[in-house]
């Protein structure tokens, strides 16, 4: 079994969304434990630079790219800066990405396509300017998808972030097969699915301008208590490096309850049952146990 420094000591790393968050996790798990070099791609200059300086000032290998990862061009100067500084990617993380709250009809178009651009498109740009590159060199590459647990089940007042996470999660499993049938055996494609990080995505969520504010303030407020149990940014990013060095495709940070949530899901659909609300909706008899 191959360990997180054997797969990746000694490469370099390109992180989308790495200013916070799992990005940020990520990014000090690669330099400072696994001795990467590594390129912290984010819109959100100011936080870059802070987490960059942090990285250096214990002795890690890192530097900024300011980057829009809804711009292909911008996503396609990234790849094109990256090989002529540091030559091949030995792992390339796609992760930034944005919340949503609301009833679906209630949310502002501008937000609906701002997600779509930044939890899709970002995705599919990483994956169109670094994966050609990948394709040429013989040593081995990962490329590692950010979904969520969201990607197996549905939940109501997020509706365009949990479909955008079950859009990552079948992108990155066609891109699977698709690199098995370019036999390409040296790249290897994980989709990973976190349950509860401690991030500020729920900080920077949208939310609605009109009709029920209220409800979609109260799924804000719902998870942020969800957070209250998550588990740390930097426990996360080892756990995802190891699976991911093990070769693993489906990646967890928390496989207790994942794997839960899949099985559930599977079962779900055996049944073809509707999906249900959740427990402890505020829609349904459970709610406030």
């Amino acid at each position: 079994m191959t360990s997180p420094s054997e797969a990746f000591s000694g490469g370099t790393a390109v992180i989308t969304g790495a200013a916070a968050g799992i990005g940020a996790g990520l990014a000090r798990h690669a330099a400072l434990v696994l001795g990467m070099r590594v390129v912290i791609a984010d819109i959100d200059e100011q936080a870059l630079e802070q987490t960059c300086a942090e990285l250096t000032e214990d002795g890690g290998k890192a530097t900024t790219a300011l980057v829009d990862v809804r711009e292909a061009a911008a996503v396609e100067g990234l790849a094109d800066r990256v090989a002529e500084e540091f030559g091949p990617v030995r792992l390339l993380v796609n992760n930034a990405g944005l919340e949503q709250f609301g009833y679906l009809w209630d949310t502002p178009v501008a937000n609906w396509e701002r997600l779509v651009a930044v939890n899709i498109n970002g995705v599919f740009h990483g994956i169109r300017a670094f994966l050609p590159r990948m394709l040429r060199q013989s040593d081995p590459a990962w490329v590692l998808n950010l979904s969520s647990v969201g990607a197996v089940t549905a939940v109501p007042m997020q509706a365009p972030y949990i479909m955008s996470k079950h859009a990552v999660l079948a992108l990155t499993e066609c891109l699977h097969q698709e690199v098995a049938l370019a036999g390409a055996a040296h790249i290897h494609v994980g989709a990973v699915l976190p349950g509860a990080v401690v991030s500020r995505i729920f900080d920077t969520a949208g939310g609605v301008e009109g009709g029920d504010l209220r409800a979609a303030e109260e799924a804000r407020e719902a998870m942020f208590r969800v957070r209250e149990r998550a588990i740390g940014a930097d426990e996360a990013a080892e756990t995802i490096l190891r699976q991911a060095a093990e070769k693993e495709f489906y990646i967890v940070t928390q496989p207790e309850t994942v794997f839960g949530v899949m099985r559930e899901r599977a079962a779900q659909l055996t049944v073809r049952s509707a999906p249900a609300l959740p427990r402890g909706s505020r829609f349904t008899a459970d709610a406030g146990r």
